[in-house]
């Protein structure tokens, strides 16, 4: 049973990243909430995603893996259960945190359950299942989640996940135990790295509401800052680090890092918070807003494979990471041409050229990476590969909703407010909603235009990384 049980554990997984998004302005009209408090829906369950994933790697060698993905996905069934019923925001935020800690047990403990249970061909092919069905859940998250909220409110949506959870909990019961007691962890170094990630998150989330200048934000940043500064000192002085410097130092494997960066700050803005304009400005329902989501979700599903096979015939990978790179910044450029009135048309074609960036990302980039380390460094640098996407994805959610919740607010002339339009709740008389519309949209573009110059730059980057450095001349062939 471990490859159905896992593997429906990391379909779950995804589908809560990409299908959450969906359910946000129903979330926030039922409970009467918006801006920040809203957004932590789905930025509290990526950071704890991405704060937990090595944590719960290394609980699981040293405690057993079965037991450990067992008690995760507990805490992920939990976790959906009580957002279901949550009776106020903050009570779901709270829920959504401790199911991204049981989906980051899940991941991690599920990928060494899936490593210690197969060998050779069998583990390459149970891997390739991993990752497809990661993209499956990204790819149907939302229009399955849209179908569940028309026929069950959004409450039943999360029900329903909360049901799948705890049939996975109870499979994980059956599977056998694994474990590796001579395993190391750098219990310093991972805390510090959630504490800067925490510090950073909640700084960029409460600054449009608090002031950029306030205080507490202010503090956020400092403390954010100076976590990320010891948690380098720690790197570079620690017996067993969570990164390694010898990995920071090969810059072909950091240009394949930086690549990932950049494909999911240019994807997951775009997976959030498009959901929303789509049904308050352009009046979709949440079924119709998920089918215009899956032009950005499904290349993600196909494009991998796709990547994987052009590199084995002989197409280089360094040129076809550059090419979804371009594809990426291409597309989030000309979501400036976003419109209340057809949007699904004008949105379609950078959608597509966003996903098959990101799913030609996904296709390569793991493979390339990991042929520049040496194999006694595998583990930590697959881990660290996994939580800096887990911690870019986060941080995304918090810039953008930062950037958008800045640029309305200047153009509204009152934060409340702009909390309100950027959850999607217009006013209803035409005069006034039409002002709003035209704000809303404005903010979007200028926050398109500052994501494009961002993986413009990081493009830059990578190339500079990728065609400067002695140890990423040679494309590695994927398996």
């Amino acid at each position: 049973m471990t490859l159905p049980v896992v593997l429906t554990g990391v379909a779950l997984a995804a589908m809560s990243i990409s299908g959450t998004a969906i359910a946000l302005p129903s979330i926030g009209t039922d409970l009467g909430t918006a801006g920040s408090a809203l957004n932590w829906a789905v930025a509290g369950y990526n950071l704890a995603f991405a704060a937990m994933t090595l944590v719960a790697g290394a609980a699981a060698d040293r405690a057993g893996r079965r037991r450990i993905f067992v008690v995760a996905a507990v805490l992920f069934a939990a976790g959906f259960l009580v957002t279901a019923s949550a009776p106020t925001i903050q009570v779901l935020d709270a829920a959504r945190i401790v199911s991204g800690i049981g989906a980051a047990g899940v991941m991690a403990a599920g990928g060494a359950l899936l490593a210690s249970g197969y060998d050779g061909a069998a583990r390459n092919r149970a891997f390739a299942f991993m990752g497809t069905m990661a993209g499956v859940g990204i790819a149907v998250g939302p229009t399955l989640v849209g179908g569940l909220i028309s026929l069950t409110g959004w409450r039943g949506s999360f029900g329903v996940f909360a049901a799948l959870a705890a049939l996975i909990a109870a499979g994980a019961t059956r599977l056998a135990e694994s474990r590796d007691e001579h395993a190391r962890t750098d219990w310093i170094g991972s805390g510090l790295f959630v504490i800067a990630l925490t510090a950073v998150m909640f700084a960029l989330l409460e600054g449009p509401s608090f002031g950029w200048i306030h205080p507490v934000v202010i503090a956020g940043f400092g403390v954010g800052a100076v976590g990320l500064i010891v948690f380098v000192v720690a790197q570079r002085r620690g017996a067993a680090p969570m990164l390694a410097p010898e990995l920071v130092a090969n810059r072909g494997f950091m240009g394949w890092c930086l690549a990932t960066l950049t494909t999911s700050i240019g994807f997951l803005g775009v997976l959030v918070f498009l959901p929303t304009y789509l049904q308050a400005v352009s009046g979709h329902t949440p079924v119709a807003a998920g089918l215009v989501m899956l032009l950005l979700t499904t290349p993600v599903l196909v494009a991998p494979v796709l990547a994987a096979t052009a590199v084995n015939r002989g197409v280089s990978a360094r040129v076809l990471i550059m090419t979804a790179l371009v594809l990426v910044v291409v597309g989030n450029v000309a979501l400036l041409i976003l419109r209340p009135d057809h949007t699904a048309v004008r949105v379609a074609v950078p959608l597509l050229l966003i996903g098959i960036g990101m799913g030609t990302s996904f296709g390569i980039t793991d493979g390339q990476a990991m042929a520049l380390v040496p194999a006694r460094l595998l583990g930590t640098a697959a881990g660290f590969l996994n939580t800096l996407r887990g911690a870019a994805e986060a941080l995304v959610i918090a810039g953008f909703s930062a950037s958008l919740l800045g640029f309305l607010t200047s153009k509204l002339d009152d934060r409340g407010h702009a909390a309100d339009v950027a959850a999607g709740h217009l006013t209803p008389s035409d005069p006034v909603r039409a002002f709003e519309i035209g704000a809303f949209t404005t903010s979007w573009h200028f926050t398109q235009l500052g994501v494009g110059a961002l993986c413009l730059l990081l493009t830059a980057a990578v190339a500079a990384l990728h065609f400067t450095s002695p140890g990423g001349r040679g494309d590695a062939r994927e398996t």
